[in-house]
């Protein structure tokens, strides 16, 4: 220790002495200087950048190659501008993703380059959507462990050092079988039992306690299942929504790998990027926590067949149930409480199911009346 301080007081005196070599100010130097909640002393505190109402954000969408990034991205370019949103993800781009707006290779274990990315394009508002779904995350937990946790550290910490406003997306999947199911409120227990929902309740808290510590703006979402036309299914649980449509253009047949009376809760892609913008753009008095549960329609497999059998009565449904996706399902809630997000912030759905289903096939009747005609 008396080194230590002997060290701290020749440092001091060096510092505060007038060099005669015409150096710049010590104040200067400082300001070049960066934190990160990996190097701060414990008294430290950071605060979210703001801007006026009439500036538009600078984004970064993470794992943008997923049906919400893609989509987010088209909304947030609308709003904002073409070039102040940058998509960016591991992959390599289709080229009518890459051609629509700025994207970049962006890993999110690789911090030092994650960390480039939003000093160099000056970023505000960072959108996490990297992460293994429910299945997928099963199959190699190790993997899901590293992207969805690990990642998750590296994001709050660049998100906090730079004083953007983060959102995360949390899920249905992040409540377990001793949850209130029917419905399931904002604040309850939450015991998931996959590797993917508890990382979004490590999400959630890691996030909270980023904006109770550190000031991080940090804001997030429980998403239901997310119905979406213009992607391919991608292992999440709650897929058989989409596959359903899939199926029933391309083969008048679906085969659904849950059980026929397992209810759930979802939501239509377009309502989904909108509660999310929603929620980026709402003032932060508003806000009475930083997680809510969105919600719009609850339905079974049974029920979704049963409507979209009304546009197209020669579709046959059978049913062979998957163990491991019906067990994920039978752990997760049956209907989302989104009263709090209505009440605070406005949140109002526009799709039901019947909305949905016509939504759904217009889309793809539209798709093959393009492909005939090519």
């Amino acid at each position: 220790m008396p080194i230590i301080r002997t060290l701290s007081k020749v440092a001091k005196q060096a510092l505060l002495s007038t060099p005669g070599c015409g150096c710049q100010p010590l104040t200067v130097a400082v300001r070049n200087i960066s934190f990160s909640p990996r190097q701060v002393t414990s008294d430290a505190s950071f605060h979210s950048v703001s801007f006026s109402e009439t500036d538009h954000p600078k984004v970064l969408i993470t794992g943008g190659l997923g049906q919400l990034g893609v989509g987010l991205a088209k909304l947030l370019r609308k709003r904002f501008g073409k070039n102040s949103v940058i998509l960016s993800d591991i992959r390599k781009p289709p080229s009518n993703v890459f051609h629509s707006g700025p994207f970049i290779y962006s890993d999110i274990l690789d911090y030092k380059n994650l960390r480039e990315i939003v000093v160099n394009n000056r970023i505000t508002w960072l959108v996490h959507y990297s992460a293994l779904l429910s299945a997928v995350g099963e199959a190699n937990v190790a993997l899901a462990r590293s992207v969805n946790i690990t990642g998750l550290h590296n994001i709050l910490d660049i998100a906090a050092e730079h004083g953007l406003r983060l959102f995360v997306p949390s899920t249905i999947g992040a409540f377990g079988p001793t949850s209130p199911r029917n419905p399931t409120p904002d604040l309850c227990v939450q015991r998931p039992r996959t590797i993917y929902g508890v990382s979004k309740v490590h999400a959630e808290l890691m996030g909270e306690y980023y904006h109770h510590r550190y000031g991080l703006d940090f804001r997030c979402l429980r998403y239901p299942g997310i119905i979406s036309a213009d992607s391919m299914p991608g292992g999440g649980t709650t897929d058989y929504a989409v596959q359903i449509f899939h199926d029933a253009i391309k083969s008048g047949k679906f085969e659904c790998n849950l059980r026929a009376d397992t209810r759930l809760p979802m939501m239509y892609i377009d309502d989904c990027l909108r509660a999310t913008l929603e929620v980026m753009e709402a003032p932060a008095d508003t806000l009475s926590m930083r997680t809510y549960n969105i919600n719009a329609m609850s339905f079974t497999p049974e029920e979704l067949a049963q409507e979209l059998q009304k546009q197209m009565p020669e579709l046959e449904v059978t049913y062979d149930v998957d163990n491991v996706r019906q067990a994920i399902a039978d752990s997760w809630p049956m209907n989302f409480d989104d009263s709090n997000a209505r009440k605070e912030w406005g949140w109002k759905h526009d799709y039901d199911l019947p909305e949905l289903v016509q939504t759904m096939l217009n889309f793809f009747s539209a798709e093959m009346r393009m492909t005939r005609a090519n």
